[in-house]
């Protein structure tokens, strides 16, 4: 078996590739050239090492950066998510107790204040229209909105199923964004909207949160 570092050359994808089996089994990219009659394994083993068949022997290239070392990179982005996460969460669960004693989950209160967004914002006609129907129906639009900022905020905090809880949060803050357009600082719900894309593309639960602990099962689960 033999072993070396891989450098910047030998790592780069090969072009002229295709499917197939090398020997031992192991599962290979084989050269479509008949100059180059090489097997490339892409199959990476769980020690960050890159296998490789080239003609018939099997080879071992090792990366750079030992598993320690890419763990301990990854740890202060992990951390900084996690932090923005606890925030956006934190944030979500005060506005549902904040519009709770406001009222504004009751029929009156949440017709009240989108009637008001409609007149006082912005916002396209055809949103306006989406609004004047969850108004003229808030006794069921009303329940929904909370359970859907006090269930999301839950999620956030405790970091669990964080992805999918983060891009329903971002659309959610986009509608309310949109909603409120005119009638508040524009930055004022944007930067949540986009930390909570944000959340969802960087994984922000594995960090101090429930997903870490599910990862460690499903550990190329989509949910976390």
């Amino acid at each position: 078996m033999l072993q070396f570092l891989a450098t910047a050359e030998s790592s780069k994808v090969m072009s002229g590739l295709i499917d197939g089996f090398g020997p031992n089994g192991l599962r290979c990219l084989i050269s479509a050239s008949d100059k180059a009659k090489r097997f490339w394994a892409y199959e990476r083993a769980a020690a960050f090492t890159n296998r490789y068949c080239i003609r018939g022997q099997e080879v071992t290239i090792m990366t750079n950066a030992s598993p320690t070392q890419n763990v301990a990179n990854r740890l202060p982005a992990a951390n900084g998510l996690a932090i923005v996460r606890l925030t956006i969460g934190a944030m979500l669960v005060w506005v549902f107790f904040e519009n709770l004693g406001k009222g504004l989950y009751t029929p009156a209160g949440y017709a009240g204040l989108i009637n008001y967004y409609i007149k006082a914002s912005h916002s396209p006609a055809a949103w306006k229209a989406v609004m004047g129907l969850a108004a003229s129906h808030a006794a069921m639009a009303a329940p929904i909105q909370a359970v859907t900022e006090i269930g999301l905020g839950i999620l956030l905090v405790i970091g669990l199923l964080t992805r999918p809880a983060a891009f329903v949060a971002f659309l959610y803050l986009g509608s309310l964004w949109i909603s409120e357009w005119g009638t508040s600082w524009i930055w004022e719900l944007l930067v949540p909207v986009l930390a909570s894309l944000g959340l969802a593309v960087g994984r922000a639960g594995r960090a101090w949160g429930v997903d870490a602990l599910l990862a460690r099962r499903w550990p190329s689960s989509p949910w976390w």
